[in-house]
């Protein structure tokens, strides 16, 4: 038997098939409530916490079916929500709407990020990952880790490319050392990935796997993190945790300009149209806002402790980041730039993705 909360998901669910996104009367709450939709927060600790967005209550929980779930995504159609379970070395693909788990796929050790684009899902993972954070850059225990790496002809880190409609691996694209981010180019056939251990952004031919480009972002402090392009395909953006920056590239993946941030910066997206980048600063605990046509910040707005991703809801006026550690998800009014509402009670939340898709750190609604 399902549960109420269940139950209201399918019906809410249903009810954003046939709506589409139209307006609703006040005398359809049921029908508003369903076209505000769902917010998805993987718990690294638990499970996925399904939000309801028009009221910005948690209404169910989603177990995986594996342990320590980080990278989340959504597939164009709704109907699977694709996790990385880092303690089982492989991904769930999961019925939204259900909650069922219908397939658990093998990826390999230390899956990480996740980000789909139409029926195959991206998955990095990293064989040469070691336990808890990385050494601070610079330091004697980065030093002796990289010799460590040399000397055992450590595995650099990869992207599994996985079919989603046969739920089997297809192919595996080589990054570099601890791969971290992961976007598209503008035509689909790039995949551009920031290697922290390595210092560098990336770009791979998808279907042949080869390195296409290096960029390296040592002259920009230490490593790159996030990487995101802007709705017009005309810029990339990767930001550099241990440089207090970010890095502006043009289309052709050529770095144009550095722009100075807050305390390590992480997770970053545009809005809709391109005139805002946000930047997650996982240190300085807040989203810093700037404005792309000068690249001068122009306002923030608090957050928690170690916030690393967040995305729009699909109307554009909030903003849910998932903070791992003060176990909460932050709800902010976008118009007004402040804090509405604290969900806590998580159990260190990673990652945050909605249906109806919108922008985000780890979606973005065209791809």
């Amino acid at each position: 038997m399902k549960s109420p909360t269940m139950t209201r998901i399918l019906v809410l669910t249903a009810l954003i098939g046939i709506a589409g996104l139209s307006a609703c009367s006040k005398e359809e709450p049921a029908q508003e409530a369903a076209l505000a939709g769902f917010a998805y927060i993987s718990n690294q600790k638990g499970n996925v916490t399904v939000i309801d967005l028009a009221t910005f209550e948690p209404v169910s929980e989603i177990n995986v079916g594996a342990e320590g779930p980080r990278g989340i995504g959504i597939t164009p159609d709704g109907k699977l929500l694709v996790t990385a379970n880092v303690e089982g070395g492989d991904i769930s693909l999961i019925d939204r709407v259900s909650g069922e788990v219908l397939k658990r796929v093998p990826i390999g050790e230390n899956p990480e990020f996740v980000r789909i684009r139409g029926n195959r899902a991206f998955v990095s993972f990293e064989p040469a990952a070691i336990g808890g954070p990385p050494p601070k850059p610079g330091s004697e225990e980065a030093k002796r880790l990289a010799e460590q790496r040399e000397e055992d002809e450590e595995e650099p880190a990869k992207v599994a490319v996985v079919d989603l409609d046969e739920g089997k691996v297809i192919k595996a694209i080589t990054g570099g050392m601890e791969t971290e981010g992961i976007e598209f180019s503008a035509d689909g056939s790039k995949i551009i990935v920031t290697n922290e251990a390595d210092e560098n952004v990336t770009v791979h031919d998808i279907e042949s796997g080869e390195m296409v480009k290096d960029i390296s972002t040592r002259e920009y402090g230490n490593r790159p993190r996030g990487i995101k392009m802007s709705p017009d395909g005309n810029m990339y953006v990767a930001s550099i945790e241990y440089g207090n920056s970010l890095v502006v590239m043009d289309g052709d993946f050529n770095v144009v300009r550095k722009v100075d941030t807050g305390q390590v910066p992480y997770g970053l997206t545009f809005n809709r149209d391109g005139s805002r980048l946000l930047v997650a600063l996982a240190k300085g605990q807040v989203i810093q806002v700037f404005d792309t046509s000068t690249w001068e910040p122009v306002g923030q707005v608090e957050t928690g402790k170690r916030c690393w991703h967040f995305s729009y809801t699909p109307d554009d006026s909030h903003i849910l980041i998932a903070c791992g550690r003060s176990d909460e998800v932050v709800v902010i009014d976008v118009k007004e730039m402040k804090v509405i509402k604290r969900i806590g009670e998580q159990k260190m939340p990673w990652g945050v993705v909605v249906y109806p898709r919108s922008v985000g750190t780890l979606d973005a609604p065209w791809q």
